[in-house]
């Protein structure tokens, strides 16, 4: 069966295909900041991905890495069932909502959770709190209305400056992130999650697996070259694997 046409379709960012603007826009007044912070906004306003999010109402950049890893998996589509991890600022939520939303009689369904409160987003649910409540994967399930088809997780802990110990960080959030999945994912479904460069390593690797028939690593072309993020996408969850623990 054919993937179906994605929204704003052409040659835009969400297929790779835009290279930048041609020129570069400077700051007209760099007075009282930092350099830190001249380089940041100089970068975001040379981004033609920011400028493409703005144009068409996303929330961030990050909305078309979703697009194109979908692109290229296919995990989600109409009808899916899609919880969202660490949602805020909701670039991705609005992504899974335009992406598996009612089409063709099946009624797609899209929750996210954050710490960070998220303004409403149509046709989705936004839950404030923790996904690591003990509480919370129930509480997303009922929102959901059923086990999930996709979890989606692009959290990231603060930076420290210090490799080792961003890559132990993040590491620790996509571990959460797939014993999550564990428990929320039906037969079948897929995890995708952000990591740094050196991937899903030992045990996690280990682990995904273990639960999934299909794991890969990839860098979309959204995410900045000069980024040391990668992502997992896990298909094929395999529900039995939790009880031979």
């Amino acid at each position: 069966m054919s993937h179906p046409r994605r929204p704003g379709g052409g040659g835009g960012p969400d297929g790779g295909g835009l290279t930048g603007r041609g020129f570069t826009q400077r700051l007209r007044s760099t007075a009282r900041r930092r350099p830190s912070s001249i380089r940041w906004l100089e970068r975001q306003l040379n981004d033609p991905y920011v400028a493409e999010a703005q144009r068409r109402g996303y929330r961030s950049r990050a909305a078309f890495k979703l697009m194109q890893l979908d692109d290229r998996f296919h995990f989600l589509g109409p009808g899916k069932k899609v919880i969202d991890l660490g949602a805020a600022p909701g670039g991705w939520t609005q992504v899974a909502v335009e992406r598996c939303l009612p089409a063709g009689g099946r009624q797609g369904r899209v929750v996210g959770i954050d710490l960070t409160p998220v303004e409403g987003i149509a046709g989705a649910t936004v839950l404030h709190g923790d996904f690591l409540d003990e509480a919370a994967p129930a509480r997303l399930t009922e929102a959901l209305g059923g086990p999930a088809d996709v979890v989606l997780s692009d959290m990231a802990a603060p930076a420290t400056g210090h490799g080792k110990t961003d890559h132990l960080r993040i590491i620790a959030l996509a571990e959460a992130a797939h014993a999550f999945a564990r428990e929320a994912l039906a037969p079948g479904g897929t995890l995708v999650m952000k990591v740094l460069q050196g991937g899903a390593t030992g045990e996690l690797l280990k682990a995904l697996k273990r639960d999934f028939t299909d794991v890969r690593h990839v860098k979309p072309a959204a995410s900045r070259a000069d980024s040391a993020e990668i992502y997992v996408v896990a298909q094929g969850f395999r529900a039995k694997a939790q009880s031979k623990e």
